[in-house]
């Protein structure tokens, strides 16, 4: 890049422009890349948690559904679930976290009372309904670990891409910047020393012919005054 640049006051200036320009725009960017970074451990925390309870809630309602079928059959577990006539509701929404879009996902309609799940609660035991709340609360928790999960997604995505241009920055454009900035200046102090060696030569020359014009005239003026004395 260097050697393209034609080395002139002007062009200086403008790489220095762009060199102040691009070192700020570095510094924010790190700051941005650490920040992220901090807040995609403090959600990659909550998600840990989140992946265990999971883990943990699903081994309990299995272990609810297990203990239903076995105490009712499953055709009265079968026939609970088919009673079942409002759904769980998922709505999102977004958030912002250091300028990255991630999702708020709101649910309803999921922990129900006895009376609104649809089965009869005389005609089932209490078998059924701890198999229903430990699925109820495993859906609930599934729903945030989506939501932890792909904001997790979307941060790890911003990092690696502020990464990608505070590497593009630090390693590529910066030093061609600088690498620049310094033929030029190089240049323009060989120009200056050459510009002042020619003034010297021309001063020089200046000063060269004004003795020879005085010694000239000097002899002129001496060779006057001996014709002079010789009438």
């Amino acid at each position: 890049m260097a050697t393209d640049v034609k080395p002139t006051r002007k062009n200086l200036m403008a790489i220095e422009d762009r060199i102040e320009l691009s070192e700020q725009g570095h510094d924010t960017l790190e700051k941005k890349r650490d920040g992220l970074i901090m807040e995609f451990m403090d959600i990659l925390d909550q998600a840990k948690d989140v992946r265990q309870n999971v883990e943990d809630q699903y081994g309990r309602a299995q272990r609810a559904i297990n203990m239903a079928r076995a105490m009712e059959g499953d055709v009265a577990v079968r026939g609970a679930a088919s009673a079942l006539t409002e759904y769980p509701e998922i709505t999102t929404e977004s958030m912002n976290i250091m300028g990255v879009v991630v999702p708020q996902i709101e649910s309803s309609k999921v922990k129900k009372p006895l009376d609104e799940r649809g089965y009869g609660v005389l005609g089932t035991s209490a078998r059924i309904d701890e198999a229903a709340d430990a699925y109820e609360e495993l859906i609930e928790t599934i729903i945030l670990a989506a939501e932890v999960e792909t904001a997790m997604k979307e941060m790890l995505e911003e990092i690696e891409k502020t990464k990608r241009r505070v590497n593009a920055l630090e390693f590529t454009l910066l030093p061609d910047l600088y690498e620049g900035q310094e033929y030029i200046e190089q240049k323009l102090e060989e120009q200056e020393r050459e510009e002042i060696f020619r003034m010297k030569k021309i001063k020089d020359k200046k000063q060269e012919e004004a003795e020879e014009a005085e010694e000239a005239a000097a002899a002129e003026a001496e060779a006057e005054a001996t014709a002079s004395a010789d009438d």
